[in-house]
């Protein structure tokens, strides 16, 4: 994991939520950890990370990624087994 990816870990971790996080960096995030990443219609994209899956939409027309959807995130890397202490 590089240091911007570090960095995306750390703003979705942060309280309170952050409201401009980029939805490319948090992508590049799942990549970093061998996410599986599939297309769906539209904005909708389907993350799948240790056995846990999650059905997202790319924020459009912004880049940043909503609060509501943050915690989301955040949600889906804590059950993923995701921690941003372990880093």
């Amino acid at each position: 994991m590089n240091a911007k990816q570090r960095k995306t870990l750390k703003e979705i971790f942060q309280n309170p939520v952050k409201s401009s996080v980029l939805w490319s960096d948090i992508e590049n995030l799942f990549k970093a950890y061998n996410a599986h990443i599939e297309e769906g219609r539209g904005s909708k994209v389907c993350i799948m990370l240790n056995g846990v899956v999650a059905v997202f939409h790319r924020p459009h027309p912004q880049k940043e990624t909503d609060k509501g959807a943050l915690k989301s995130v955040r949600h889906f890397l804590i059950n993923a087994g995701v921690r941003y202490d372990e880093i």
